[in-house]
């Protein structure tokens, strides 16, 4: 293991001091929520690591061995971030495990959504499996049916009804097994009274094995076995392209995936862990600095400063006095509090916005080009089948009645059609991956061409987190701020960090008795001076010191002797007023924050005169605010990030999720925007119009095929050549206009280059 830094220019993280908890791992109740997998030796587990990053990651933890003799092996999937442990568990706990973890730098984050275990696991295995039946049964088929389209040999005409019969078996496991799911669909479609497009697929598979069926045991003909197995293979593939997502990204976060797992409760018999849900009505609880608060509860001790940027989007922590009521969601910035709860976790505020009907029924069901052109795709191929049919039978032909029937319902099954949207809009989520914008589906990208009306967050949203400007009030000598920076260096507050980003290139100095009260400052002697950094009521300011007035400070204080303050602002993100008015040629743009209106007047600026500025928002109140927009026609996309837009993303017609960190939490969403994409709006906007554009020429294509087949399928003298040629060729060649035509939009818009 110490070799291996020597061959690595970008090692992975650095062993950080252990600053977690994990009491609450001892409990049997909770630990065996977590494990995958348990006997009486050996315990699986698998953990989400938010810091893996790079091929240093991989490499360590998959020794972890080295470091442990109880762990036998790790595994890690990159993409997940996620590493998969199994242990012996009569010689290393499972909290011995977590911490072994973090002491290397490799923190798991376990949340309340670990322990209930509602993430859909997403699998293809059963479709791959199909797949391989399918694509298996449609080589031999095809092996098969040659000598039959190209003339048999004396010796191969001898065993045509052998391989008739061959053919045919090798259609029962594609109609039964690899199609049946169309056949599920299209019955469905049918009980609710709807036309979507497996009705003619269905149709069409069932047609095609009833054809076969019909001459192979009538020996009137060699069949359609080749076409109907050919035809359900790349179905599928594109059904398998269709399906394909993001793993590594969840999309169906809620408050669950915010709250810890368990919290400290104070009992007769002192502080003990216990599950949130074992959380009663009257329960006394200890919340230490950066703690989430998990129910509405009573401030009985402590001094409370509240972070509710995730709940109402107020970004400046909330103080609180004793006997005060401190709801669900908050973060405590400061020393250990002490809390009475006065409402069950299923009761507090936060889980009742959760029990909204906007969140109950996420699983929406997008208006697609597809859904559309299928009820009426439907009815017209079923009205040219009947009336040549018709016609045959009025001309004492049921023979060529019979066939024209069977071959327009083959030669019109919608193949083309249904690969149209799944490869172009494949290609396009490459695009937008590349781009760092991660759509959920695609489906979704067609509801992106739809939108009309763009409302965003602002903390977090169109402020950048991660790009504060730091501005100091006073009067501070080049030693004076060396002896500043010297003492902030000991700490990890982010404030901390910034200050000592901005000061820059300064004379290093040493500090000794070093003190850090969280959430009111830090202490440090420099040389003779003592230090002191935090906020005014650890300095002590009053009226008439220096920056004493207004928004949220960092005071200094040299010797009991006030400095001046340092101040820290979140910028706009970059070129935001071009962005907007870019967006608002073709969109109504507006505004809706739980923070207060201190910016408004910037931001009116920045924003077209007619959007609206609402500020001081409830999560509900965003919510009602979407639902009226979209009462009155709108179609509306929202940016947020965090759990105050939660309600808002999941009532929008598309909802995107903006975070400069997507490993982090981000709520339930539609999509992921990158921050540092943020700027790239106009283009992924544009993009997706441009891809609604290349599926409906796909369909123009596709319909070209089915009316140069259909022109031969009524007159009843389509041959099975004729069908293995046909239905093939239209399929490759809506893959490769699709998959070009994609790209070449991506060109268009300047999306083809890797910003990953």
């Amino acid at each position: 293991m110490q070799q291996y830094y020597r061959y690595n220019t970008h090692p992975g993280k650095k062993r950080q001091a252990r600053s977690e908890r994990y009491d609450y791992l001892d409990e049997a109740t909770i630990a065996d929520k977590l494990i995958d997998f348990r006997n009486e030796e050996l315990t699986i587990i698998t953990c989400y690591i938010p810091a893996i990053h790079c091929s240093s990651c991989i490499w360590l933890l998959e020794h972890l061995y080295k470091l442990h003799p109880a762990i036998m092996t790790s595994q890690s999937d990159f993409m997940k971030k996620q590493v998969t442990i199994t242990f012996k568990q009569d010689e290393l706990s499972l909290r011995g495990l977590v911490e072994l973890l973090a002491d290397v730098g490799y923190e798991p984050k376990i949340t309340l959504q670990d322990v209930v275990q509602e993430n859909r696991k997403f699998s293809q295995k059963g479709l791959i499996a199909k797949i391989a039946v399918a694509g298996f049964c449609f080589g031999n088929s095809m092996m098969l049916s040659f000598p039959e389209y190209f003339g048999m040999a004396a010796f191969e005409a001898s065993y045509s009804v052998f391989f008739g019969w061959m053919n045919l078996a090798f259609t029962l496991p594609v109609l039964l097994y690899s199609g049946r799911d169309y056949f599920g669909s299209a019955w469905h479609s049918l009980r609710q009274r709807q036309l979507n497009l497996d009705v003619p697929l269905a149709l069409g598979i069932l047609v095609l094995f009833l054809r076969t069926a019909w001459e192979i045991i009538g020996g009137s003909g060699a069949g359609f076995a080749d076409t109907l197995c050919g035809l359900v293979f790349f179905l599928l593939v594109g059904r398998w392209v269709q399906q394909r997502t993001y793993h590594h990204i969840s999309f169906e976060r809620d408050y669950r995936s915010y709250f810890p797992v368990a919290v400290t409760r104070i009992t007769e018999d002192g502080n003990k862990p216990v599950p949130i849900a074992a959380i009663q009505v009257g329960d006394r609880l200890v919340i230490r600095n950066n703690e989430i608060i998990p129910a509405d509860a009573i401030l009985l001790k402590g001094n409370a400063a509240i972070d509710f940027s995730f709940v109402t989007g107020e970004s400046q922590p909330v103080r609180k006095v004793l006997g005060e009521i401190i709801y669900a969601g908050g973060r405590q910035l400061g020393a250990a509090i002490e809390l009475e709860v006065t409402r069950a976790v299923s009761q507090s505020y936060l889980t009742q916005l959760w029990n909204n009907e906007a969140f109950k029924q996420y699983e929406r069901k997008f208006r697609t080009f597809s859904n559309v052109v299928s009820r009426y795709f439907t009815i017209a191929l079923l009205t040219v089948a009947i009336t040549a049919m018709t016609y045959w039978f009025f001309q004492d032909n049921p023979a060529k009645a019979w066939g024209a029937f069977t071959a327009v319902l083959i030669i019109g099954c919608p193949c083309a059609l249904a690969l149209s949207s799944p490869f172009t809009l494949s290609a396009a989520l490459s695009v937008f991956d590349r781009n760092r914008f991660y759509v959920k589906n695609t489906a979704a990208i067609e509801q992106l061409a739809a939108i009309d009306c763009l409302v965003f967050d602002k903390t977090g949203t169109i402020s950048s987190p991660d790009a504060s400007r730091m501005h100091f009030e006073g009067d501070l000598s080049a030693n004076e701020l060396a002896m500043v920076v010297a003492v902030c260096r000991n700490s990890s507050h982010p404030v901390s960090r910034e200050l000592v980003n901005w000061a820059g290139a300064v004379a290093p100095l040493v500090a000794a008795d070093f003190r850090e009260l969280p959430g009111e400052g830090i202490e440090a002697i420099v040389g003779t001076h003592r230090i002191r950094v935090g906020s005014g009521a650890f300095i002590g300011v009053v009226d008439g010191s220096p920056g004493a007035s207004g928004g949220s400070r960092t005071y200094i204080a040299i010797d009991e002797r006030i400095m001046g303050c340092f101040h820290a602002e979140q910028p706009w993100r970059p070129n935001l007023r071009a962005l907007m008015g870019r967006l608002a040629d073709d969109y109504k743009l507006n505004l809706i924050s739980g923070d207060n209106d201190r910016d408004k007047d910037g931001l009116r600026g920045v924003f077209p005169s007619d959007a609206d500025l609402l500020f001081d928002r409830l999560p509900a109140e965003k919510l009602e605010y979407i639902r009226s927009l979209q009462t009155a026609g709108r179609a509306v996309c929202m940016f947020g990030d965090g759990l105050n837009d939660a309600g808002a993303l999941k009532q929008a017609d598309l909802g995107i999720a903006v975070s400069d960190d997507i490993n982090n939490f981000s709520p339930g969403c539609d999509a992921v925007l990158d921050g540092k994409s943020f700027a790239q709006l106009p283009r992924f906007f544009a993009f997706a119009k441009d891809v609604r554009k290349v599926i409906h020429a796909s369909f123009g294509i596709s319909l070209m095929y089915n009316t140069v087949g259909l022109s031969f399928a009524v007159m009843g003298t389509m041959s099975p050549l004729f069908a293995a040629v046909l239905m093939p060729l239209s399929t490759v060649t809506i893959i490769g206009f699709t998959t070009v035509a994609t790209h070449l939009y991506a060109i268009k818009n300047h999306l083809n280059k890797d910003l990953s």
